[in-house]
């Protein structure tokens, strides 16, 4: 009768023993409370928005009432926060009938007194904090008007009707806001050129906005170089009341253009805070998955 064949033990087996018997159990790792979590998703959802804001889309807190009704920014109410994409410039150019932010160019700002700042270290770091997330004017001598001319178009004002006319033709304006009812005579002013690459830009509440019409003394001075501009207001955030997407109507076409689009109207620090939550989640795992291989 032949010998029994010998069973070989499977690799990582030791006789009958399992992989793994000899081995001491893990401890599975305890979770962190949500109390020591929150602060980490505070952290990242704040460094989220920066990131978002600088590159992406900025709140802006609306300073003025140059813009009304459109945007509120009159004394004694309560000022506009608007987001302001600053993606769509990088592949366009600001077109008639948009509402843009943009920095003061040196003839709108020769003449203004610089703002006083406060030489309090954590009174400036409250103020730079603020205006990351619009609950602060921002440090800059920015401004916010509608595009009514771009770069080779002739604006002046005004036809017998009292419409600003481009090109000869006179504009289709429905945002303009009056003081006085019947509406006033329009502010009039020569033929202006505006130059490649600038922009002619004024105010909705056209009885009380000092834009391209006035700054710089007017003319070609009062244009905008398109290399200034910031980006271009989306939506109202705050108040809540007058939450809603801000007007493009192009003033030289008819019919009038849609308002932002849905996808377009967001929130950067709500987005900072939604992100922040995956982002946790993300580490988390990964540092479940080096710990393993330890």
């Amino acid at each position: 009768m032949a010998d029994p064949i010998p069973q070989v033990p499977a690799p990582g087996e030791s006789g009958s023993e399992r992989p793994g018997e000899d081995e001491p159990p893990r401890k599975g790792r305890r979770k962190r409370p949500f109390w020591q979590e929150l602060p980490i998703l505070i952290g990242i959802a704040l460094v989220l928005t920066i990131l978002i804001q600088q590159f992406v889309a900025k709140v802006f807190l609306i300073p003025s009432a140059s813009m009304e009704t459109t945007l509120h920014g009159c004394d004694g109410c309560f000022g506009d926060r608007v987001v302001v994409d600053r993606v769509t410039y990088d592949f366009t150019d600001p077109a008639p009938g948009d509402v843009i932010v943009f920095r003061g160019p040196q003839p709108w700002t020769a003449n203004e007194i610089a703002p006083q700042e406060s030489g309090n270290v954590f009174t400036k770091a409250l103020r730079g904090l603020g205006s990351l997330v619009g609950f602060a004017p921002p440090d800059e001598r920015d401004f916010v008007k509608r595009v009514i001319a771009v770069g080779g178009q002739t604006v002046q004002c005004c036809d017998p009707q009292g419409r600003v006319l481009v090109d000869g033709k006179p504009l289709d304006e429905p945002y303009i806001h009056w003081l006085d009812q019947p509406p006033s005579v329009q502010q009039t002013f020569p033929p202006v050129t505006v130059p490649k690459g600038s922009l002619w830009v004024m105010g909705d509440n056209r009885e009380n906005s000092c834009d391209s019409r006035c700054q710089g003394g007017g003319g070609v001075n009062g244009t905008v170089p398109v290399d200034d501009v910031i980006g271009k207001a989306r939506v109202i955030v705050l108040p809540p009341s007058r939450w809603g997407g801000v007007s493009d109507h192009d003033p030289q076409a008819a019919p009038a253009a849609l308002g932002a689009p849905a996808w377009q109207q967001g929130i950067p620090l709500g987005a900072g805070a939604l992100l922040a939550f995956p982002t946790l989640a993300a580490s988390r795992g990964l540092r479940r998955k080096l710990s393993k291989q330890d």
